[in-house]
């Protein structure tokens, strides 16, 4: 009777990668509200995205030709590059709710109408 060996399974590479999401939060210095706001979307995307999310904070006081690429009017204002398309949300990100369904992390509520 011949034994079977059991075979080592390698990972493979060519099967669905976990989609990363690329974010920029754009803010101007240190400002309590910008603190805020980087600590709010961490603490979202920790909870959200674990580990299918880079964040890229620039500062506009540094680089403030870089608002010109991403129409930043206000700040801070976290844009949400990959996946497609485009989202922007502005503030400190403190209203969850709202930052989920801007992201589309959740869908928004029914509307009341029927």
């Amino acid at each position: 009777m011949k034994t079977r060996r059991a075979r080592r399974r390698e990972p493979r590479l060519d099967g669905p990668r976990p989609q990363i999401w690329e974010l920029r939060l754009y803010v101007a210095g240190q400002t309590p509200r910008s603190l805020t706001a980087f600590a709010n979307l961490q603490e979202i995307c920790e909870g959200h995205l674990k580990d299918r999310y880079r964040i890229q904070v620039i500062d506009l006081l540094e680089k403030p030709q870089l608002s010109k690429g991403d129409q930043i009017l206000a700040i801070p204002t976290l844009v949400r590059r990959l996946p497609g398309p485009v989202r922007k949300i502005i503030g400190d990100l403190s209203d969850t709710e709202r930052v989920l369904i801007g992201l589309d992390l959740r869908p928004p509520p029914p509307s009341g109408r029927g």
